[in-house]
Order: structure tokens, then C-alpha cells, then sequence
């Protein structure tokens, strides 16, 4: 199987590699994550504040001993909270350190193949766009790839100064 990693943007994929994505929605957006980067899913059953930090960090969470900081995406993507009172969260890997994403909804594991993954349409909203790896069209939906190194990239960029 070849990681969505790998291939370079503009860059044709053979029919024949496919890429399993595990699916999330935020303000009803359905995004793909490469499953090799998810750790686990999951329903905290709290988040602790933690003072001072930046406002698209939701808290912290224990994770089987392991504290893992908890990022808010609909605050990373200036979206309105959600009415939802659940927490749902992917915990995805950066690096040597693990982070919870805190969706509203999850959705399915679903395999592709990548010469399904298009280009990031040049009109999407330049927020959207940074953290976007490439749009799939699904039968029903649109689902954006989501990048995590693109994610945290810019997250550090954000919070540097």
C-alpha cells in the first residue's frame, strides 16, 4: 500500500494503490485521514483546561497514562462552536508526540484508490486549503484529505510569535 504522503501534489497515482482513510466531519465537511496517522478514536470522558493556552486548544486528556493535548478543529478553521455536547476526538501522531482532534462526528474507515485524489480546488477557502492534502468526490459527499503535517505546520507558525 502507498502512503498519500508520498506522492507529490500534481503527481499522477497508479489505479492500482489504494490508501484507507479513517473519515471525520467538521461543520459537516467530511475529511479523510490516512489511517496510518490515527492512534486511536475515542470519547474523553473529560478535558482539563490547560491555562494560557492558545484558543484552538480545547485541553489536555489522559490517554492510558499519556497526557495528549486536545486541538479544537472547528476553532483552527474560524468555525462557529458546535451544539453538540459530546466530545469526539481522533488521536493522530506528529512527530514522536500524539494529539487529539476534537471533531464532531466520526464517520467510517473507507478505502481508495488514489487516482481517485484530486487537486485542492484553487477557490476553496485559503484555511481549508492549508491544511488539505486533496478532495476525493464520493458518491454523496466531497471528502477533503486531511494533512496533518500541514495541520501542525501551520499551527506552529501560528503560535511562534
Amino acid at each position: 500500500m502507498t502512503d498519500i504522503a508520498s506522492i507529490k501534489k500534481g503527481e499522477l497515482a497508479h489505479a492500482d494503490k489504494e490508501q484507507v482513510f479513517v473519515t471525520v466531519y467538521i461543520d459537516d465537511q467530511l475529511f479523510g485521514i490516512p489511517v496510518e496517522k490515527v492512534q486511536d478514536i475515542l470519547i474523553p470522558s473529560g478535558i482539563a483546561d490547560i491555562p494560557l493556552a492558545p484558543n484552538e486548544i480545547a485541553g489536555a486528556i489522559n490517554l492510558r497514562g499519556r497526557i495528549v493535548t486536545v486541538i479544537d478543529i472547528r476553532k483552527r478553521l474560524e468555525l462557529p462552536p458546535s451544539e453538540k455536547s459530546e466530545n469526539m476526538c481522533t488521536t493522530v501522531e506528529y512527530g514522536e508526540d500524539l494529539y487529539s482532534l476534537k471533531v464532531d462526528n466520526i464517520g467510517a474507515v473507507i478505502t481508495l484508490p488514489l487516482s481517485k485524489i484530486e487537486d485542492v480546488p484553487g477557490t476553496m477557502n485559503p484555511r481549508w486549503q492549508s491544511i488539505s492534502k486533496g478532495v476525493v468526490q464520493l458518491e454523496k459527499e466531497l471528502m477533503l484529505v486531511l494533512d496533518i503535517d500541514s495541520l501542525f505546520k501551520e499551527n506552529s507558525k501560528n503560535h511562534s510569535a
